[in-house]
């Protein structure tokens, strides 16, 4: 029983050091959207740091379209790049949690 609570200590530790490289890889993983009109264009990694904001000219000229749509186009990328991050954090740990019957945690 000692043998098995260590082995699994083992693999927990193991799936950490996974998770950590993982968000870390996803430093590197870049999400874009465009807003409806293709005025604005948002890049930010996986981890949810933005990377760049391009705005057109033209949009510059009504403050209160570029604010709706830079918010609107925020949203849309940060949700992107969550999906992505949960995405590839929830395989990490489903692959290294142990298998333990009648607990299935990632369906």
């Amino acid at each position: 029983m000692l043998g098995d609570m260590m082995g699994m200590m083992g693999k927990l530790k193991e799936t950490q050091a996974k998770i950590e490289e993982t968000k870390n890889r996803l430093n590197t993983v870049m999400v874009e959207e465009t807003s409806p009109n293709g005025e604005i264009s948002v890049t930010m990694t996986a981890n949810r740091e933005i990377k760049s904001i391009n705005i057109s000219d033209e949009l510059l000229e009504d403050k209160e379209q570029l604010e709706d749509f830079l918010i609107l186009t925020l949203n849309k990328v940060i949700e992107k790049a969550t999906k992505v991050q949960e995405a590839e954090l929830a395989a990490v740990a489903k692959e290294g949690m142990p298998n333990i019957p009648g607990l299935d945690l990632f369906k």
